[in-house]
């Protein structure tokens, strides 16, 4: 984990969980042990609700406009459950923020849009309504649903248990070949750091992979 490295990640905490859980749980340990040219920042979510949108403001504001002005090449935007909505959410509404996410065991909202998907027979057929401002699932769900060229690379890593696997599925059915890790697991931090090791272990490539796709 190098201070002045040429890419940054910052990582988003699920709910009940802090930004010290994941120094506790070996994340940023995985990292170093790597060596790899990735700067960590593990920012808490301070949400009071799932609708609090401030936190939007404050991460764009904050850590990703500090790693453009520390001239880094490549921001990520990682998180666990409640942290990858979070980040979905900041992808949507602030397109060219972000060059890549990391989702690991995602929640993805309710069943409501999630159902409408499914009985439509995956992503790819499902036809959304016009989402409101405030329909923040309807929006994420149809960013999601955009072409690949549309929106940040995105790799996605779930255990087979979780315990919001079925969403996660229906996601992973709609992401290109090789950005979907699924293991044995369930909604726990065993699953997490296994999936966050995996997703380190494949970071030159999938580095490589998101500036190619950055529009020029």
């Amino acid at each position: 984990m190098t201070a002045g490295a040429t890419a940054r990640i910052v990582l988003l905490p699920g709910a009940f969980t802090t930004a010290g859980d994941f120094t506790t749980e070996g994340f940023a340990a995985a990292l170093i042990e790597r060596q790899l040219d990735v700067e960590l920042i593990v920012t808490d979510l301070g949400l009071t609700s799932v609708t609090d949108r401030s936190i939007l403001e404050r991460l764009r504001a904050g850590p990703l406009r500090a790693a453009r002005a520390a001239g880094c090449e490549s921001v990520w935007l990682a998180g666990v459950s409640l942290g990858a909505f979070v980040a979905l959410v900041l992808a949507e509404r602030f397109p060219g923020e972000v060059d890549g996410l990391c989702l690991i065991a995602p929640y993805l909202g309710t069943r409501i849009v999630t159902g409408e998907i499914a009985r439509a027979g995956g992503l790819a057929r499902w036809q959304p309504a016009t989402a409101g401002e405030e329909d923040e699932e309807r929006r994420l769900w149809s960013f999601l649903r955009a072409p690949n060229s549309r929106r940040p690379p995105i790799h996605l890593g779930y255990g087979r248990g979780d315990r919001f696997a079925d969403s996660q599925d229906l996601l992973a059915a709609a992401l290109p070949a090789g950005s979907v890790d699924v293991i044995d697991g369930s909604h726990d931090w065993p699953t997490w750091r296994t999936l966050w090791e995996r997703f380190l272990d494949q970071w030159p490539a999938r580095a490589a992979a998101a500036a190619r796709s950055r529009p020029t």
